[in-house]
């Protein structure tokens, strides 16, 4: 397992500033998207869908205990935060020349773990917007850090253009772990490979979708030995994107394919059976996906329309 000292160190935070016993809580979480996500039923006066600035090009979003979704920009990095009460927002982190906002999540201490695609992650204050701190995981070119999980200690990054994935660590300093992808794991040149991750329901191992030529891998955070989730209901999982899991059911985002497909894993991760397929006429090829109470928010990319400084852009909620 190769090491990998990050470029700027974490500066100190609220996390630094918990007493152990709760950091030792906090490490331990199977971090996959849902531990944050109020369970309880969301208010049917709630909007089910807002809009976002025109020309934002939006692809990854978040959710924590609060009713609030930040979005991320791939126009220029900027993050959007939305009340889901209202469905009124306001961009939390402006944008800049060159930056891109792909997946990410929202840790318990209000972290924003942010992909940003040309090799990079940043670590963003969900109150203040503030950059805390900006991770160089891999070279700006032939590489796209394309999402984001929390899970232990770490969150991890996939790259799309490469077979490894990356581990920052979270609210403290330390160094980056890169972990090569081996096994049963196939790296297609040219195309979007490692696409969403999730924790396993045990919270021992990563579930990561490879969009291209569709399947789903469970991956051992000890080796980075890669093991083919077998389907059964599904032949694969081409388009997959943004993964959300709420105990052992996993639910993939199948961007152009404007769906998604709800599967049960079983104990062990090895077997993902279909039982459902969630389709919405709002659907505009979705990404990734975010709960809050009884529903998923997902962001619509809108890839196959003009991607202009014009165009306008939408988040949807889906009951599930």
């Amino acid at each position: 397992m190769t090491r990998i000292h990050p470029h700027a160190h974490l500066h100190p935070t609220r996390r630094a500033l918990l007493g152990g016993a709760a950091l030792t809580a906090l490490a331990v979480t199977t971090g996959t998207g849902t531990a944050s996500a109020n369970s309880s039923t969301t208010p049917a006066s709630w909007p089910t869908e807002f809009s976002l600035p025109n020309g934002f090009l939006p692809e990854g979003i978040a959710i924590g205990s609060r009713p609030y979704a930040y979005l991320g920009s791939r126009a220029n990095g900027a993050i959007h935060r939305t009340d889901l009460r209202t469905g009124e927002g306001e961009i939390l982190t402006e944008g800049a020349t060159g930056r891109v906002s792909v997946g990410l999540k929202l840790d318990h201490d209000g972290l924003l773990y942010v992909a940003g695609s040309t090799g990079v992650a940043r670590v963003v204050d969900s109150r203040t917007g503030d950059v805390l701190t900006t991770y160089q995981l891999a070279a700006s070119t032939g590489h796209f850090i394309n999402d984001v999980t929390l899970l232990g200690d770490r969150a991890w990054f996939t790259d799309s253009l490469d077979a490894v994935l990356y581990g920052v660590p979270r609210g403290r300093t330390g160094e980056v772990t890169a972990l090569p992808l081996t096994g049963d794991w196939v790296q297609t040149p040219g195309v979007n490979n490692a696409n969403g991750i999730v924790g396993t329901p045990d919270g021992h191992g990563l579930i990561v979708v490879s969009s291209t030529p569709g399947k789903l891998y469970q991956v051992s955070l000890k080796t980075g030995h890669a093991t083919e989730i077998a389907l059964s209901g599904a032949s694969d999982v081409v388009n997959g994107d943004g993964l959300f899991r709420i105990g052992r059911t996993l639910y993939v985002v199948r961007n152009r394919l404007n769906r998604i497909s709800v599967f049960d894993l079983d104990a062990k991760a090895t077997t993902a059976t279909l039982r459902r397929t969630i389709t919405d006429p709002r659907f505009d090829v979705p990404t990734t996906a975010a709960r809050f109470g009884n529903r998923l928010y997902l962001v619509n990319a809108r890839f196959t329309s003009p991607q202009t400084p014009d165009t306008t852009f939408t988040a949807v909620a889906v009951s599930i």
